[in-house]
């Protein structure tokens, strides 16, 4: 059975202390998009605890766009940890994904995780590590296809870790999920995680 702990109103400190813990091991990581992690990974880069040389950096997700136009999170992940000597992989549907060390997602009040929206329908059985997806509706700050990590991926790791930036619509959506009152795709991955043993850290 896979443990969830909670961790109530932590600040970016703890969450960099937490984070480099699980990174203290090698392996291959996903993380997610979004204003949340960047702040993080840069105080990471900046203190120099994680060794980022050619560490593999998977997105959890991205929107079907140019990698220099303005809402692609790899290009965005590309810019801050390549001169780290992190390797930055691509999404693309077919692809070879690791196990990951670290699976570092956020999620949206919606309950959907990477892009993997209540409409798709996501499956714990998917038979595919990665899928070109169109959300609907279309999130109006971005209305663009997507591709995305499925839940198979995202829970072949060794930790989960979520952060939701503090803000209590999530945090009710994600402790329904946790309690089986919801079946969003966050309910599916918890799931998912849990049949596998894999530990979750939420940092709420």
């Amino acid at each position: 059975m896979s443990q969830i702990t909670m961790i109530e109103g932590a600040d970016r400190g703890a969450i960099v202390a937490a984070l480099r813990g699980l990174l203290a091991a090698p392996g291959a990581i996903t993380i997610p998009g979004g204003s949340t992690p960047f702040p993080i990974l840069s105080a990471l880069i900046d203190e120099g605890a994680v060794d980022w040389r050619d560490r593999e950096i998977w997105p959890n997700d991205d929107r079907i766009v140019p990698e220099d136009h303005d809402a692609s999170n790899t290009g965005k992940i590309r810019a801050l940890l390549e001169p780290a000597g992190a390797r930055i992989v691509t999404l693309a549907e077919h692809a070879d994904v690791p196990h990951f060390a670290v699976a570092w997602l956020g999620m949206g009040p919606d309950g959907h995780i990477a892009s993997l929206f209540p409409n798709t329908d996501p499956s714990a059985n998917d038979p595919q590590s990665v899928r070109r997806l169109t959300p609907d509706p279309l999130p109006a700050h971005a209305p663009f296809d997507r591709i995305t990590l499925t839940i198979p991926a995202l829970v072949n790791t060794d930790a989960l870790v979520f952060t939701m930036g503090g803000a209590d619509d999530k945090r009710a959506v994600f402790e329904a999920a946790m309690a089986g009152q919801n079946d969003l795709p966050v309910a599916r991955l918890l799931r998912a995680a849990r049949a596998r043993g894999v530990p979750v850290t939420v940092f709420a």
